[in-house]
């Protein structure tokens, strides 16, 4: 976006002793890892005696804080998603989240998930205050004070008309133009701060895994062209305004590396061109998708090649889950740890070669898996890399949810400090 386009976002601003708007704040264009709090994109923020609301290009809310010195901490925040799920960004320490996760912020989830760390703060008054009466709250302002200049007044009335009841029936709308709910989303997207569109090019997955709780029984099936570009038209519709905050696009369900090559780059280009990502607010697009160890194997350099040379960051996140014979075989995957060292080797292979192209993969923890997971894992993440390397992230994935356990955390930051690669946690987020 020039200087010419950033034009059709002038700045207004209104402040009395109880309240101050202003409208098409500009925040940062880059997703960067900073320990204080950073917002993204073109907004407007209002802020009252008792909170402070953020609101995209659609008028909806997208950010809130309480001023209340019952808030947990002044350097939290919530951000509800585009599936309309509210997350509460806690510090957690910073050094210690950093650590583990990568990113500055832990976001505690609505949903039960994977973590191991947080509190419970949708269990505290305050913030059970900002996601179930927000609108209560906002209500409350009138838009026809003295001195309000009109394009102020025009805005605040907007932003009112947007209930709670829009927003669920725009979750289900968003939902329903790939025919269900993005489950969970790549690791990889925490670069993107979750911001992402999903394109869905593919449903269900290769393998049924017995252990796995959040993807789906569906037969692996591939999409068709028509289906995608649909899909594409329907989402930028969606988006409407707001597409301008938007650089990156996730390419579903669990396994887009399996399907055919052709299918995988129209998706990502037609996504680029109708989205709009060249002339975005945001820059550096980025392109992310799961892919499986049978389909890492079968798939083409040509592929990879082609990815290269997309204008995207592209990051493809393989589950491997484990190197043993007897852990896979505990999981129900249906994969041989020949198989899994093989395609790790591959991995590393692609992350040499190709700049713009990263290959990051998962594997479960747990306290009842065989010692010989935990060996076989290190085999490949220390004893197979003669060198560190900064790219190439490996995630662990606690097999139970809702239950923190400071005894498995121990045991990943032990695991981290022997890894030659990147190595965090995979909290599951879902769209």
């Amino acid at each position: 976006m020039d200087k010419t386009s950033l034009a059709n976002y002038p700045a207004h601003t209104y402040k009395d002793n109880h309240l101050s708007i202003q409208l098409n704040c500009r925040g940062d264009r880059e997703y960067t890892k900073m320990s204080f709090p950073v917002k993204y994109g073109l907004f407007s923020r209002m802020e009252t005696d008792e909170m402070v609301f953020e609101f995209n290009q659609n008028h909806q809310i997208r950010h809130a804080k309480s001023k209340s010195a019952e808030w947990i901490h002044p350097s939290e925040w919530m951000k509800r998603t585009m599936g309309n799920d509210w997350v509460y960004y806690s510090t957690g320490g910073y050094a210690g989240v950093v650590e583990s996760i990568g990113e500055y912020y832990l976001p505690n989830l609505m949903y039960q998930t994977n973590s191991l760390l947080g509190g419970k703060p949708f269990e505290t008054t305050e913030v059970a205050k900002i996601s179930g009466d927000w609108h209560k709250l906002l209500s409350k302002i009138d838009e026809k004070r003295p001195g309000m200049p009109a394009k102020i007044a025009q805005w605040l009335e907007r932003v009112k008309q947007v209930r709670p009841d829009h927003l669920v029936q725009r979750a289900e709308t968003f939902f329903g133009i790939s025919g269900a709910r993005t489950t969970v989303l790549p690791p990889d997207a925490r670069h993107s701060d979750y911001d992402i569109i999903p394109v869905t090019i593919q449903d269900g997955c290769l393998y049924k895994c017995r252990f796995c709780k959040v993807k789906n029984k569906k037969t692996f099936m591939e999409r068709s062209r028509q289906d995608i570009k649909d899909q594409i038209i329907q989402l930028k519709a969606l988006y409407g305004k707001d597409l301008v905050n938007y650089n990156a696009i996730f390419l579903g369900e669990h396994d887009g590396l399996n399907a055919p090559m052709e299918l995988i780059l129209y998706a990502a280009r037609t996504a680029h061109e109708q989205f709009g990502f060249d002339k975005a607010y945001m820059k550096k697009p980025m392109l992310y998708f799961f892919g499986s160890v049978d389909a890492l194997l079968n798939s083409d350099d040509i592929l990879f090649n082609s990815l290269n040379e997309l204008p995207f960051h592209t990051c493809i996140n393989i589950g491997l889950e484990s190197a043993d014979d007897e852990t896979l075989s505990l999981l129900g995957k249906p994969v041989s740890a020949q198989k899994v060292r093989k395609a790790f080797g591959r991995m590393q292979t692609i992350n040499q070669n190709f700049e713009r192209l990263e290959m990051t993969c998962n594997f479960v923890m747990d306290r009842e898996l065989p010692a010989s997971h935990n060996l076989a894992m290190m085999e490949l993440v220390r004893g197979k890399m003669d060198r560190a390397s900064s790219k190439g992230s490996v995630y662990l994935s606690p097999l139970q949810f809702g239950n923190p356990s400071r005894e498995v955390l121990f045991d990943f930051y032990h695991l981290k400090t022997q890894s030659r690669l990147p190595m965090f946690l995979y909290i599951i987020q879902r769209l």
